[in-house]
């Protein structure tokens, strides 16, 4: 049985996709964390610590992904290479109950991957000119003997290039959460919301949950919900 969770993104009036992302990434420290916790394969049991916090500036979207893993791979530097291979992790977005959605893939040092289509055969690959409009900031660093990783994203409207959206106010969408890792030494598949399958596969669209950006600025960030 589905079930889809649902989650909002609030407008932050304070920065906008030109502020600095060290301001961005401050911002969403305080933003609710919602957990990519999800590990639904046999044989691919092993469960980094993951989890992401998600706003919006009306004219961008803020996201910030938070890792905890034992090992990190970093192969990938050129925009639409195959991130998913990496330490990767991905959001998955369709607007206006539309078939299609944008897959938004990174892995931990912000090399991004873009594409669009309806389902993981033929999708149409962003041009790179619109892939660097996407700013990002990565951190990585040790931690209790694990790899702590942190990833800020700035991902401006016009990244969504099959939308003419101004603004994100009011908007909603379906949406899912993602952590892979596919060439690691151990290979694994985490979502935000539960998929149904026999075998890894993250662009199921029916299994995305809902996403509401928030059309009045939030004055108070909500605390931790994982």
């Amino acid at each position: 049985m589905q079930f889809l969770k649902n989650i909002e993104a609030p407008l932050i009036g304070s920065v906008n996709q030109h502020s600095s992302l060290e301001s961005i990434s401050s911002i969403l420290n305080h933003v609710s964390k919602n957990a990519i916790a999800n590990s639904l394969w046999t044989g691919f049991e092993y469960q980094p610590d993951c989890s992401f916090a998600i706003a919006h500036g009306n004219n961008c979207i803020f996201l910030k992904y938070f890792i905890i893993e034992d090992d990190v791979l970093l192969r990938f530097t050129q925009p639409n290479d195959l991130v998913y291979q990496d330490s990767c992790v991905e959001f998955f977005i369709a607007f206006n109950g539309e078939a299609e959605y944008y897959n938004l893939e990174f892995n931990c040092i912000g090399t991004c991957y873009l594409g669009y289509g309806t389902g993981n055969k033929g999708r149409e690959t962003a041009d790179v000119e619109i892939v660097k409009k996407i700013k990002c900031s990565p951190l990585l660093y040790s931690h209790e003997g694990k790899i702590k990783w942190e990833l800020t994203l700035v991902i401006p409207n016009e990244v969504f290039f099959h939308h003419n959206y101004t603004s994100l106010a009011s908007k909603t969408g379906r949406a899912n959460f993602y952590k892979c890792g596919n060439n690691m030494p151990v290979p694994h598949y985490l979502s935000w919301n539960i998929i149904e399958s026999e075998k890894p596969n993250f662009h199921l669209p029916d299994f995305f949950g809902s996403i509401t950006f928030n059309a009045s600025v939030s004055n108070q960030m909500v605390s931790s919900s994982i």
